[in-house]
C-alpha cells in the first residue's frame, strides 16, 4: 500500500519493494584462511558511505555447496545489522563468488526499483534515523529483516530515481577517481622506499661497500633516536573552544575518514594529542589493524585522541619515516611488543625501540626530493574528495526530500 507525501512523491512499505532477503550465513571465525576458497564481504569492508572495499575481502575455506543461496548478485542490497547498524552499500558484482557476512542483511529488490536510489536513501540523514528508530538492544544495537522490511520509504518513478542515483554517483565517481589515483601515487612511493632502501639500489650503491648487510655511512639507530613522540598536547583549559575529534575510529590504513566536530565543553578525557605538519598518527591499539595516516596540512583545532602516538620526526624527512613506521616488519614490531590478551596494546615506548637502518643525509635529501611531492598532491587529493564529498552530502538530502527536480 502507498500513501503520498508533501513532496509528491509517493512512500511505499519497504516489503512492498523487496523481491527476496537474507542474513548473512555464520560460519566458525575460524573459517577465515589465506588459502580459503570463498571470498567474504564484512561489515567492516563497508565505509560510511556506502562504498565496498573489494580488495579488502578476506577468504573463508568452506563448503560452496551449503552457502550456494547466499552468495550476493549484481545489485543487492547491502545492509550492515550491528557494529556501524544501517550503514547500506549496493553489490557492484565481482569476477568470483562473494558471500555477505554474518552481520550483514542482503535485499534483492524487484523491478522498478533502483538498487542505487535506495542505498543513498537509507545513507542520508533522514534514512539512517528510521533504521536506526527499529534498532534494538541495549549493549549491542541490532536491526533485523522484519523490522527493516516494515519501514516506510519514498517511491518516486523509475525515472527519478535513476536521475537522482545518477546525479549522486556522479561525485562518488570522482571521489572513487581520486581514490585510485592516490592509491598509485602511494604505491609508487612504496615502491621506490624497497628499492632504495630494502633492496638497497639506491643511487651509487654500486660504489658503495656493504658490511654485515649494511651498507658503508648507514646506521642502525632506534626510532627514538630519529623522531620524537607525542611532543605537545593541550590541557583540558587549552582546548580550542570548538573542536575536530579525531579518534582511533576514525582512522583507516593510511588516513583519516572522518573528523567530529563538538565544543571543547563535550570533548571525552582522551581528546589531547596535537599533531603538526609530518607528524604521523598510530594507533596503540590493535596495531594489526594498521590505523595510522601522515597529518600535512592539519586544521587548528584539529585533536587527536591519547590512544594515539603521534610521531614527529627530527633527524630524517617526514617521507622517510612514514615509509619505515608503515612496513610490514615494524608493524610486526608493535605486534609483538603487544600486552593485554582481550585489549592489546603498545606504548609509545615501544614504538621508540624499533630499529631503523638510517642511510646518510646526502641519499635521504635525494628520496625526499622524490617522494615529497607524491605525498603534497596526495594531500590535494584528499581535500579534493573532502570538498566532493561535502556537496554530494549537501545536495543528497535535498534530492531524497524532493525539493530539488531531476
Amino acid at each position: 500500500m502507498t500513501n503520498t507525501v508533501s513532496n509528491s512523491w509517493e512512500e511505499a512499505v519497504f516489503a512492498d519493494i523487496v523481491d527476496d532477503s537474507a542474513f548473512g550465513p555464520r560460519f566458525p571465525g575460524d573459517a577465515y584462511d589465506t588459502d580459503g576458497n570463498i571470498l567474504t564481504l564484512r561489515t567492516t569492508d563497508i565505509s560510511e558511505d556506502g562504498r565496498i572495499s573489494y580488495e579488502s575481502m578476506p577468504r573463508a575455506k568452506l563448503d560452496e555447496s551449503k552457502f550456494v543461496n547466499h552468495f550476493l548478485k549484481p545489485g543487492d542490497l547491502v545492509i550492515t545489522r550491528s557494529g556501524r547498524v544501517g550503514t547500506t552499500a549496493v553489490f557492484d558484482g565481482f569476477p568470483e563468488p562473494v558471500l555477505p557476512g554474518a552481520f550483514l542483511i542482503r535485499f534483492r529488490l524487484r523491478e522498478g526499483a533502483d538498487p542505487r536510489f535506495f542505498c543513498y536513501w537509507f545513507n542520508s540523514r533522514i534514512g539512517q534515523q528510521r533504521l536506526l528508530s527499529v534498532a534494538r538492544g541495549a549493549a549491542q544495537q541490532n536491526i533485523n529483516i522484519t523490522n527493516v522490511k516494515a519501514l516506510k520509504v519514498p517511491l518516486p518513478s523509475i525515472t527519478t530515481q535513476r536521475a537522482i542515483a545518477s546525479i549522486l554517483s556522479a561525485y562518488d565517481d570522482l571521489i572513487e577517481n581520486n581514490r585510485r589515483r592516490i592509491q598509485l601515487l602511494e604505491e609508487a612511493a612504496r615502491l621506490l622506499y624497497r628499492e632504495w632502501f630494502v633492496h638497497l639500489r639506491f643511487p651509487g650503491h654500486e660504489h658503495v661497500a656493504i658490511k654485515d648487510g649494511v651498507p658503508e655511512g648507514w646506521e642502525k639507530k632506534t626510532l627514538g633516536e630519529i623522531a620524537a613522540t607525542n611532543v605537545e598536547s593541550y590541557k583540558a583549559s587549552t582546548l580550542p573552544d570548538i573542536i575536530n575529534y579525531i579518534d582511533i575510529s576514525s582512522v583507516e590504513q593510511g588516513r583519516i575518514t572522518k573528523k567530529n566536530t563538538m565544543p571543547s565543553s563535550e570533548a571525552p578525557g582522551r581528546a589531547r594529542r596535537k599533531a603538526r605538519p609530518g607528524d604521523i598518527i598510530w594507533s596503540n591499539v590493535r596495531p594489526n589493524l594498521r590505523a595510522f595516516a601522515l597529518i600535512l596540512d592539519p586544521e587548528e583545532n584539529d585533536v587527536f585522541s591519547t590512544g594515539f602516538t603521534v610521531i614527529s620526526p627530527i633527524t630524517v624527512p617526514f617521507t622517510y619515516l612514514y615509509l619505515f613506521v608503515t612496513t610490514d616488519e615494524f608493524v610486526g614490531h608493535l605486534v609483538n611488543h603487544t600486552t593485554g590478551a582481550s585489549y592489546p596494546a603498545v606504548r609509545s615506548e615501544d614504538f621508540e625501540r624499533a630499529i631503523v637502518l638510517v642511510p646518510p643525509k646526502q641519499v635521504l635529501e635525494l628520496f625526499n626530493e622524490k617522494a615529497e611531492p607524491i605525498y603534497k598532491f596526495i594531500s590535494v587529493l584528499e581535500e579534493e574528495m573532502k570538498l566532493l564529498a561535502q556537496a554530494r552530502d549537501l545536495l543528497l538530502p535535498r534530492l531524497m526530500n524532493g525539493g530539488v527536480a531531476v
